[in-house]
């Protein structure tokens, strides 16, 4: 059977010469539902209510800046020969592992300064960074990337999926794994499971280790689907799949060593 396949346009509006894509959008979204949850969640934790817009004002952009530096590192072969294009960051190639590096990094410098508990304040925002990842790969979606290998239409049928998600999937007369459901599916139960982690009320820090652990163990499988994986240099090791099983072997370890502290505060202290 033939089907009229009509992808979604990527752009949604155009003034002039400036044009406002989906993707864009649905980051930004994302970003805000994740602001006001920590948000919401800081003001019942004792932090100040401005605390979570502050950190933004430099979280963002030193993250976008990481973002593009991490992915620039791995692909050096293609800039080192086209250095005007390291800046081009509207042309796509932002890797999410690079911006996550810098948020934290960030997050560690600001919380220092104002003398706040890292540790405090990453547990709280672990439910909104993971909500927020749910949220951004529908971007992804949008822009026709971060796609798997070729299927067939049968297969995604299969998975019960809507004819728009199925649709969007055929690209270039093929149709692909949409990595991107997958990665943003797992990523609302990580959401789900942080929220019912703060119940538990583990020590300090383990639910925002416990976000790396969850979210580090999805992308590992599902990067290895993906078909625009970044390359640990000359070698046939996707980045994301080593940096998540490093993050997942580091965040275990520092549960199981925090736990031999005895005046380690409780998230609901």
């Amino acid at each position: 059977m033939l089907y009229h396949v009509q992808p979604l346009n990527p752009v949604a509006l155009e003034l002039g010469p400036l044009s406002i894509r989906w993707y864009g959008i649905i980051i930004a979204l994302g970003i805000v539902i994740a602001y006001i949850l920590a948000t919401r969640e800081g003001k019942r934790r004792g932090l100040p209510d401005e605390i979570f817009a502050d950190l933004l004002l430099w979280a963002i952009p030193i993250s976008i800046i990481c973002a593009r530096i991490y992915y620039v590192l791995f692909e050096w072969d293609y800039y080192s020969v086209n250095p005007g294009k390291i800046i081009a960051i509207w042309e796509g190639g932002i890797a999410i592992h690079g911006a996550l590096i810098g948020a934290i990094v960030t997050a560690v410098v600001f919380c220092r300064k104002r003398n706040i508990s890292f540790w405090k304040l990453a547990d709280i925002a672990a439910p909104s960074i993971i909500i927020a990842q749910a949220i951004g790969r529908w971007g992804n979606f949008m822009n026709q990337e971060a796609h798997g290998g070729p299927v067939t239409r049968e297969f995604l049928e299969g998975l019960h999926l809507p004819d728009f998600i199925i649709n969007q999937m055929y690209i270039n007369g093929s149709y692909y794994h949409p990595t991107f459901l997958y990665e943003s599916l797992w990523s609302l139960l990580g959401f789900i499971l942080l929220l019912l982690l703060r119940r538990v009320n583990l020590k300090q820090g383990e639910i925002f280790l416990a976000y790396g652990i969850w979210y580090s163990i999805g992308r590992y499988f599902i990067e290895g689907l993906r078909t625009d994986s970044l390359y640990f240099f000359d070698t046939d090791i996707r980045v994301a799949q080593l940096v998540s099983a490093a993050v997942i072997i580091i965040s275990l370890a520092l549960i199981i060593f925090r736990r031999t502290k005895h005046n380690i505060p409780h998230y609901l202290d």
